[in-house]
């Protein structure tokens, strides 16, 4: 089976708003519900996870009744009631709580996989932050091809300034070559079950300096295959990218 587990672990914090940046507003809708709305358009798509802070787990399930029919609520780890009840839409979406970090979530979101007596090997999971609300329908498809084909992927787009390196946040120290760097994105989609298995492989240390998922993969020499982002899947984050979020919007409707 293919799920996607939609990220929803944001405070807001640089928002300066009163909720987490993925409740905030654009195109009449919240961010996160236009970003489920991507996975739920996918056909690829059996099951979206949608991974969200205890303390906003019932708002996040009762948005999405709201915009999806129903949606089921657990912990991450049991089999979650109503799990696959209702509507055809939202038999397909289930609430859970995340983890204290981003691959503590991924974990949780994989635990959910496993009650719901899924998880084998060619279990594939598409991770994706709530708050990218532009991802593709072609860019989910190039995600599950490229993990079938090499068992991982992470979206990225080349990028387009100059990048500098610095030891101490005041001077530069390198300027690497910008044509070797691309700028990452997501999603990152891997083969859910190796995924646990390198996880738990590491050590504490090593669990301390991840920054995502595909850096597991990296750091035990595992291949991460490059889906080609776009520059417009932006990862809204400061008040102004709501601004944005509503020109990309505008600009989509049109077609």
């Amino acid at each position: 089976m293919i799920y996607a587990a939609v990220l929803a672990g944001g405070i807001g914090s640089r928002m300066g708003a009163d909720k987490p940046k993925q409740f905030l507003e654009f195109g009449d809708r919240p961010v996160i519900v236009h970003t489920v709305e991507r996975f739920m358009e996918c056909d690829e798509i059996d099951r979206v996870i949608v991974m969200t802070p205890a303390e906003w787990c019932d708002y996040t399930r009762n948005l999405l009744v709201q915009y999806f029919c129903s949606a089921s609520v657990g912990t991450g780890e049991e089999m979650h009631e109503g799990a696959g009840s209702g509507s055809e839409e939202g038999g397909r979406i289930t609430v859970a709580v995340g983890g204290q970090t981003r691959n503590e979530t991924l974990m949780n979101a994989i635990s959910v996989i496993e009650a719901d007596g899924n998880l084998d090997d060619e279990t594939i999971i598409v991770t994706h932050d709530a708050v990218r609300p532009f991802v593709t329908e072609r860019m989910i498809r190039e995600n599950i091809a490229a993990a079938r084909e090499t068992g991982a992927c992470e979206t990225a787009f080349p990028a387009t300034d100059t990048i500098i390196e610095t030891d101490d946040n005041k001077y530069v120290a390198t300027v690497p070559d910008r044509s070797r760097l691309w700028m990452v994105q997501t999603p990152q989609t891997f083969r859910a079950k190796k995924l646990r298995e390198l996880y738990m492989s590491l050590t504490e240390e090593e669990k301390e300096v991840l920054t995502d998922a595909a850096r597991i993969y990296v750091m035990k020499d595992e291949p991460v295959e490059i889906v080609r982002g776009e520059s417009w899947n932006i990862k809204i984050t400061y008040p102004q990218d709501i601004k944005i979020a509503e020109a990309i919007e505008e600009q989509r409707c049109k077609g």
